[in-house]
């Protein structure tokens, strides 16, 4: 049988690195594997998904997954997948639950005000198996928030989606994200 897997940490964390090493772990038994993406991340280019480490590998856009054939595939791997819709949570189920095919999909869990991404929130209600990937705070400790840094400071307020890496977000625990508070030294910011 196969199963809904929902892999959500920080940001930072290695989920994207993570993927791509599942999917050379796929391929190196000789199975196919589709990569896929919502089509509003291009920050690695349209069809690239690439990590903070530097692995790299094609892929395709979520949008597209009704033109692919999904029974010839043995897994479907979905990065981002935090920018899901409900309708594109919904197919990925009917994907596992009536194709028979695995579908392992990695994102946040929540956003920068740390409320669920729409995707996050039916991947958590509706997967066979959810996994925590994780990183730690400038402190030690687990990181569970992702904060955006505007000048220098932790936003509390803006859209929700805002395309960035390690120059615009930091993941910290819930208590320094609480307080504001970016490294060891830094004075805690009014929350």
């Amino acid at each position: 049988m196969a199963k809904l897997y929902f892999r959500y940490g920080a940001m930072g964390s290695s989920k994207t690195a993570n993927a791509i090493m599942v999917r050379h772990n796929y391929l190196e038994r000789g199975q196919r594997v589709l990569m896929l993406k919502p089509r509003l991340d291009n920050r690695d280019g349209e069809t690239m998904i690439a990590s903070r480490s530097g692995l790299r590998c094609e892929c395709h856009f979520i949008e597209d997954l009704d033109r692919f054939n999904v029974r010839d595939y043995d897994c479907l791997i979905v990065d981002e997948a935090q920018f899901l819709t409900r309708a594109q949570v919904e197919r990925l189920v009917r994907v596992v639950d009536i194709d028979n095919v695995p579908v392992i999909a990695y994102g946040l869990r929540c956003d920068f005000r740390n409320e669920l991404f729409e995707g996050s929130q039916w991947l958590l209600a509706w997967a066979d198996t959810i996994e925590e990937v994780k990183t730690i705070c400038w402190c030690g400790k687990k990181a569970v928030c992702n904060a955006r840094v505007v000048d220098g400071k932790v936003a509390r307020e803006g859209e929700q989606i805002v395309l960035g890496g390690s120059e615009c977000y930091v993941s910290l625990c819930r208590r320094h994200w609480t307080q504001g508070k970016l490294a060891p030294d830094q004075p805690e910011a009014d929350a």
